[in-house]
């Protein structure tokens, strides 16, 4: 994988200094139950707001872990796009997302220890249905789900669940809807945590 802010020596260690210091005074407090070696894909929600991305990676720095995120091909224009790869950044073209996930299961295969990041809601906005991409990305690599999350009502966020797919993608996905089913978004109305009539596609 390319270079990233935790491949920079000094930079990281102050980076995860002020992550543990921001989180601390604003009052979160961050769990992990993820392994500490080995690949899996995050999931991260509610994604309600445009905090939740400093948010979370914020809790990986201090949880010093070395995620991939993926997001919107637009966010690496310009200027942004060597310092959201920098950051761990991975470009995702909504037009050519066919291939997605295919390309991302190559990826896992070909390295050890592969953290990727992703909303599976895709937006802020409240939507009906996730798209089931990224269920699809953890089946085919054989990797486990880490449900991330971030609950404003109680100021906890993290990794709070590990969850292995299994031959009935229905009840994963019941699951996955159980577990973020009680957790607030910081703009609560933008979640919909019924998620078990998900998209079938990336």
């Amino acid at each position: 994988m390319h270079f990233t802010i935790h491949d920079t020596p000094g930079v990281i260690h102050i980076i995860r200094l002020l992550s543990w210091l921001v989180l601390k005074l604003s009052g979160w407090k961050v769990v992990n139950v993820a392994p500490a070696t080995g690949s899996y894909l995050i999931i991260a929600a509610p994604h309600t707001s445009n905090w939740d991305f400093p948010l979370g990676i914020a809790m990986a720095y201090h949880l010093r872990l070395k995620v991939y995120f993926i997001g919107k091909h637009t966010l690496f224009e310009g200027i942004r796009g060597p310092i959201m790869r920098w950051l761990g950044g991975i470009p995702l073209n909504r037009e050519a997302s066919k291939n997605f996930v295919d390309a991302s299961i190559e990826i896992y295969a070909s390295n050890e220890n592969l953290i990727f990041a992703i909303a599976p809601e895709g937006t802020r906005a409240n939507v009906a249905r996730w798209k089931t991409g990224f269920y699809h990305m953890a089946k085919g690599a054989k990797v486990p789900l880490a449900l991330a999350y971030f609950d404003f009502a109680t100021r906890t966020g993290g990794i709070g669940k590990m969850l292995n797919t299994t031959e009935n993608m229905d009840a994963d996905m019941q699951a996955i809807a159980d577990f973020y089913r009680p957790i607030i978004g910081k703009n609560p109305s933008n979640f919909n945590p019924n998620i078990t009539g998900a998209k079938k596609n990336c």
